[in-house]
C-alpha cells in the first residue's frame, strides 16, 4: 500500500489520497529518503494532495535529514526551477515554521530569496519571517538574493529591512563582506 500511497502523491491523485486516508493510512508516513507525503506533494506542487494531507492531520512541521520541511519544498523545485506559491501559502497558513532552519541555517526567506521566489518571499515578509536574519556563512535573504540579481525581490527585502529598522546609513546586513554589489530599485 505505501508504494500506491507515494505514487498516489507524486500525481497528484488526490482522489486516491483520500480513500487510503478513509482506510486508515499514516499520513506522516516518509519514504526511504525520510520525507514525507506532506513534503513530496509540497515539492510536486499538488495544492489538493497538501490540502488533502493537512486535513487528516499531516505534520506540517515535520522535518528530514538537512532540516526539509513541506516548506522548504514548496519554496523550489529544482526539477522544474520554480517553486509553488499557492502551495506554500496553504502551509504558511497551516502553522509551518516559517524560521525553520535549513542546513548552515538557511531560512524559507533566504531559500525562497536566493531562488528568486518573489511572491514567495512577500508571502513570508507578510507571515513576519525575519528579514534581518542571517545564516551560518553570515548571509542574510537580502545578500543572497543580490548574489543572483534578484531586482524584484531585492527591492522586496531592501524595502523589509527599512521598515525593520536598518536605515540607508547603515550596510549592516546589505552585502556580504568583501563583495562589490550595486542595490537595484524599479523605476516608478
Amino acid at each position: 500500500m505505501s508504494a500506491e500511497l507515494f505514487q498516489a502523491v507524486s500525481i497528484g491523485d488526490v482522489e486516491q489520497i483520500r480513500q487510503m486516508i478513509a482506510a486508515g493510512v499514516d499520513v506522516n508516513t516518509r519514504d526511504s529518503d525520510g520525507l514525507t507525503l506532506l513534503m513530496l506533494g509540497a515539492n510536486a506542487g499538488h495544492l489538493p494532495v497538501v490540502q488533502a494531507l493537512l486535513e487528516a492531520g499531516a505534520d506540517v512541521n515535520a522535518s528530514a535529514a538537512m532540516g526539509w520541511t513541506a516548506l522548504t519544498k514548496s519554496i523550489f523545485n529544482a526539477d522544474l526551477r520554480h517553486g509553488f506559491f499557492d502551495v506554500a501559502q496553504a502551509l504558511v497558513h497551516a502553522d509551518a515554521d516559517i524560521e525553520a532552519p535549513l542546513n548552515f541555517g538557511i531560512r524559507p526567506l533566504m531559500l525562497a530569496a536566493g531562488y528568486g521566489e518573489t511572491a514567495i518571499v512577500d508571502l513570508l515578509l507578510h507571515a513576519g519571517a525575519d528579514v534581518l536574519a542571517k545564516n551560518d556563512g553570515g548571509y542574510s535573504a537580502l545578500m543572497m538574493a543580490k548574489q543572483k540579481h534578484h531586482v524584484h525581490v531585492i527591492n522586496l527585502l531592501h524595502e523589509a529591512e527599512q521598515l525593520a529598522g536598518v536605515g540607508e546609513g547603515s550596510c549592516s546586513s546589505k552585502n556580504a563582506p568583501n563583495s562589490n554589489v550595486i542595490t537595484f530599485l524599479k523605476r516608478t
